[in-house]
């Protein structure tokens, strides 16, 4: 029998409840304890969960023998300091979305794990959805054709951050998805933006992935919009693919459509581009909490001895996307090659994505 495994969440303000209330319904791990320096949160957490223990001390988190993982749920500045003292107290750690401030923090967070055989993961909570899970499986048999370009908006109106800009808010969604999806880093990014209420915390922007293969994928982002938006479209040689989640059941619609040059012609007047209209049709999708199948998958992560479908590895490159972008958009959206090196893996292991099963 697997040991039981004890979380501590760090962060109770947007995100930390979810986290916590995942953690709980689990039978394989559980929440002993809540941490925030906000007292008001910690007392809705206990109010909530009587059995949690509450404490607003991070010191108290490193000290407790009893904890044997952590999940981080704070603003990005904070999130390399307090997994550095997490790794380096022997607690595996979760860290929400994105993984750190730059590809350095991330690198050297990947090191201390690997040192420590200790799991290291990131929230990037899509890539345990049941509809992104789909379209990798339509894509990768090869259903849809060669993936032309990938088109994806993610818009509402606000949140505005602080400490962050939108891209780095909303776009780590996007990057992961599209990395899962196509199976490879781009080679350079172009991006471009404007900061319209908040010197230097861009609110629109908008960024294009350049890949080997001459594919190439589209993020716009916007805290400026007045309806939230979140749809990415997936254009094949052979079939499209639109994914809507704001849809409440039909997140996925494949459409038989496509534009076919014509084979052969000898004169400008012979050109004529063949449209193929076909029907639409919506595949069935399990629905299952993502947040909770991610969870599990940490406890099941830390039990195994393997690693984590989003992996440090994972968050190392959504990162190394950004700092590009970031330089992009701050020399008027010029093209900025992407470092494309990876750490070694964590640990040896066996496929994990053979055992996590979200359909």
């Amino acid at each position: 029998m697997k040991p039981h495994i004890n979380v501590a969440v760090v962060g109770c303000g947007y995100w930390g409840p979810n986290l916590i209330r995942n953690f709980k319904s689990l039978t394989n791990g559980t929440v002993k304890l809540a941490c925030d320096i906000n007292q008001r949160r910690l007392e809705d957490m206990t109010r909530i969960y009587p059995d949690i223990e509450a404490v607003s001390s991070f010191d108290e988190v490193l000290v407790d023998d009893d904890v044997a993982a952590v999940a981080i749920a704070t603003p990005v500045a904070s999130h390399y300091p307090l997994a550095k003292k997490c790794l380096l107290a022997g607690k595996h750690t979760f860290i929400e979305k994105p993984f750190a401030t730059s590809s350095a923090e991330c690198s050297e967070l990947i090191d201390i794990a690997r040192q420590n055989h200790l799991v290291l993961m990131v929230g990037h909570t899509f890539l345990y959805s049941s509809p992104v899970r789909k379209i990798k499986e339509i894509v990768d048999t090869g259903e849809i054709g060669d993936v032309l370009y990938i088109s994806s908006r993610r818009l509402n109106l606000g949140l505005f951050q602080k400490d962050i800009n939108v891209f780095w808010d909303l776009a780590p969604h996007d990057i992961s998805i599209i990395l899962y999806v196509m199976g490879d880093i781009p080679l350079s990014v172009n991006c471009q933006g404007k900061a319209h209420f908040t010197t230097n915390i861009e609110d629109v922007t908008t960024m294009t992935l350049n890949f080997s293969n001459g594919g190439f994928a589209t993020i716009h982002n916007s805290w400026l919009d007045p309806s939230k938006v979140r749809e990415m479209t997936f254009v094949g040689s052979r079939k499209m693919i639109v994914y809507d989640d704001t849809e409440p059941l039909e997140k996925l619609k494949i459409y038989d459509k496509r534009v076919e040059p014509p084979p052969h012609y000898e004169t400008f007047a012979e050109f004529y581009y063949s449209y193929h209209y076909g029907d639409i049709y919506t595949p069935y999708i399990k629905q299952v909490e993502p947040l909770k199948v991610e969870c599990e998958h940490f406890i099941d992560c830390i039990q195994q001895g393997c690693e984590p479908i989003t992996s440090g590895t994972v968050g190392l490159q959504v990162v190394q996307i950004l700092e590009a972008a970031s330089q992009s958009l701050h020399n008027g959206g010029v093209r900025v090659d992407i470092d494309r090196l990876e750490p070694e893996p964590l640990v040896p292991h066996p496929s994990s994505a053979e055992r996590l099963t979200v359909m």
